[in-house]
């Protein structure tokens, strides 16, 4: 008998999706924003929602990707949806390093803004790792599981690449149709003079090591506890 069938039979309500689960996370880092607008009188943080939903692109994206993916009528499509979610899917890692605030927002304890910034940051973890997992089974089905290493280790480097350029040259997504010569002129730059910007070489190599890791974790977590059913 099935787990959802034991729920029934017993009259229990039904687990929420992961789904419904990660919009009650969100909306519970949103709650902490708005108590500490409404407590400071000061909107130092409304940015971190738009953050998020940024964060969000990518996911609802993947999620498109697994229900049509593997249509071969909608191969193009499947390609353009990929394209847009690789531009966006840096966006659910880059709000780690809205933890930078901390060192010189001082309108409320540290504690709260800890906690308010990590929640987001956790949200928009769990977006990218999600939408990557989704965007990996479809690759794996039509390409083969040979692929699926290269994807994952090039997402994360282009993410890692994403969130310096972002966080210290001041990019964002939307750079790529508004402002694309001096995005690919500071990046070009950037492979040419290799040397001279070991700073941000440095940074997209760590955080590309470190969200690999993170990918790997909660994927093998949610396959241990499959197991242990």
């Amino acid at each position: 008998m099935t787990t959802i069938k034991i729920f029934r039979r017993i009259n229990v309500p039904l687990p929420v999706t992961m789904h419904e689960w990660l919009l009650v996370s969100s909306g519970f880092a949103c709650l902490l924003v708005l108590v500490r607008l409404l407590v400071t009188g000061l909107p130092e943080y409304l940015f971190l929602p738009l953050n998020l939903m940024l964060a969000f692109i990518p996911y609802w994206i993947s999620g498109w990707v697994i229900q049509n993916g593997l249509n071969k009528k909608k191969r193009i499509e499947l390609f353009i949806a990929l394209a847009v979610w690789l531009l966006f899917v840096p966006n659910s890692f880059y709000i780690i390093t809205d933890l930078f605030h901390l060192t010189h927002v001082r309108s409320a304890p540290k504690w709260f803004d800890l906690l308010m910034i990590f929640s987001f940051a956790w949200n928009g973890i769990i977006c990218g790792v999600i939408s990557l997992r989704r965007v990996e089974i479809v690759i794996s089905v039509i390409g083969g599981k040979k692929y699926s290493g290269l994807l994952i280790a090039g997402v994360m480097w282009l993410s890692g690449l994403g969130i310096y350029i972002g966080r210290f040259l001041r990019y964002n997504s939307w750079d790529i149709l508004t402002d694309p010569f001096s995005l690919a002129g500071d990046i070009i730059n950037m492979i040419i003079h290799p040397f001279q910007n070991g700073y941000a070489w440095g940074m997209t190599l760590c955080y590309a090591v470190f969200m690999t890791l993170l990918y790997f974790t909660i994927k093998k977590l949610g396959e241990s506890f499959a197991a242990a059913k």
